[in-house]
């Protein structure tokens, strides 16, 4: 059976750069010159869908997939963007990112002075300057007795009650009706939570074009707001073999991730922890299927112009055995492919200060977790995972990623982490 088609030709035709940075030419940059290559028949697994999908394997490999065909590549190990719904948008970025930081500022100018036509157009030009660009963090801690005292109230019981019940869904396959009612049951446990701190946090569903919905928890900042700094994890599940039918409780990808960062919130939330830059906690749908979720969601942010300043992805932060069993000690992996650099570099710091385990660097590939969807529109992003990633959890996709095999001590060291991030970055100066 074949499983993908040949790579496409060519996402732009024709439109140089000098053309690609007025308004109007980074519009007409993209000319829709994607063809469909391929339209044989495939055997699908029940309930999967024959709608073909752009799949973005590197920065320079694109495929259309059946979503039968997506998940063979899933299951081969291969991580990818479906970036379909997006093409356009990132085609004005890519186009507008080859240009030099002067010239996209001109372009910017341009569409200032004449009330610009295309907001799609503005948000790449500001998406390649920031790709064009480099934020400063702090080189060192600043708040040690603070985060140190908040970090007692972290709760492992917390953890893993939070998680038994979050597992216990049949599924929380995006498309599902299952994946709706989970994410339903996540926005009512964070608005609980949000209700009843003593600086109100809001807290907002993220619709989109499939059933299961994203969660934004949301501190607003009381010195910068409009910078954002954002601590994420995916809520969604998926069983690779029948996504439809076949449980898949995701203990580990990523509802350790999701109830790592809720037990965080709640702890700053209960605090009145007070940012004075704005703190959001975000929960993405359909990470499994291409990051459909936080594309939807940064994309939407780099329309409307939100400065997010750092973002950090918790996905699978559980499981510990495949590094333990050989006698090496517990870790957190640290991922150092297709992240920001000096953010990165501020995480070791964070794990160095406040984390009682040490971390490994690992790499993940491209477009491994929701971390990537944020750099794609120049937004610096990183990623921590459970261990070096060749160690982490084999039970992913499958019926037996259940809470009986993680960890919470580990988990809880991750939490310290996510916590040492967020209340530092969230009083650091941009």
């Amino acid at each position: 059976m074949k499983y993908f088609a040949p790579a496409i030709a060519g996402l732009t035709a024709g439109a140089g750069v000098a053309n690609a940075l007025s308004v109007s030419g980074l519009v007409a940059g993209f000319s829709g010159a994607v063809s469909d290559l391929w339209n044989g028949e495939v055997q699908l697994p029940l309930g999967a869908s024959s709608e073909q999908r752009l799949l973005q394997l590197s920065e320079t490999e694109q495929i259309w997939a059946t979503e039968d065909e997506m998940l063979q590549l899933k299951r081969q190990g291969k991580t990818f963007f479906d970036v379909t719904d997006h093409i356009e948008f990132y085609n004005l970025v890519q186009e507008a990112s080859s240009s030099n930081v002067a010239q996209i500022n001109s372009v910017l100018g341009q569409a200032s002075e004449s009330g610009a036509s295309s907001d799609v157009a503005v948000a790449a030009a500001n998406a390649a300057l920031r790709i064009n660009s480099t934020v400063e963090f702090p080189s060192e801690v600043g708040y040690r007795k603070e985060v140190k005292k908040l970090s007692e109230q972290l709760n492992k019981d917390n953890l893993k009650s939070n998680l038994v019940e979050f597992s216990s869904f049949h599924t929380r396959y995006a498309k599902s009706e299952h994946g709706l009612n989970s994410s339903l049951w996540l926005f009512d446990h964070v608005k609980e939570i949000a209700d009843k701190s003593a600086y109100k946090a809001t807290v907002t569903l993220f619709d989109h074009s499939w059933l299961q919905k994203s969660v934004i928890a949301r501190i607003p900042g009381t010195k910068n707001p409009d910078k954002v700094v954002v601590v994420g994890a995916h809520q969604d599940s998926i069983n690779l073999l029948f996504p439809s039918l076949l449980a898949a409780p995701g203990a580990d990808d990523d509802g350790s991730g999701t109830v790592t960062i809720l037990e965080v919130f709640r702890v700053l939330t209960e605090a009145g922890f007070e940012p004075e830059n704005t703190l959001e906690f975000q929960w993405y749908s359909a990470e499994e299927l291409g990051l459909w979720g936080s594309q939807d969601i940064f994309n939407s942010y780099s329309k409307k112009e939100v400065d997010v300043v750092a973002m950090l992805q918790q996905d699978m932060t559980g499981y510990s055995a495949g590094t333990t069993a050989d006698g090496s000690p517990d870790s957190l992996g640290l991922i150092t492919d297709f992240v920001d650099e000096g953010l990165t570099d501020f995480i070791r710091l964070v794990v160095e200060e406040y984390c009682d385990i040490g971390y490994v660097e690992t790499k993940c590939g491209y477009a491994c977790s929701d971390h990537a969807s944020a750099a794609k529109v120049g937004y610096p992003s990183a990623f921590v995972i459970e261990s070096a990633f060749s160690s982490s959890d084999h039970y992913l996709h499958t019926t037996r990623d259940t809470v009986d095999v993680l960890d919470f001590d580990h988990m809880h060291q991750h939490a310290k982490l996510t916590l040492g991030f967020a209340y530092e970055l969230a009083r650091a100066e941009f």
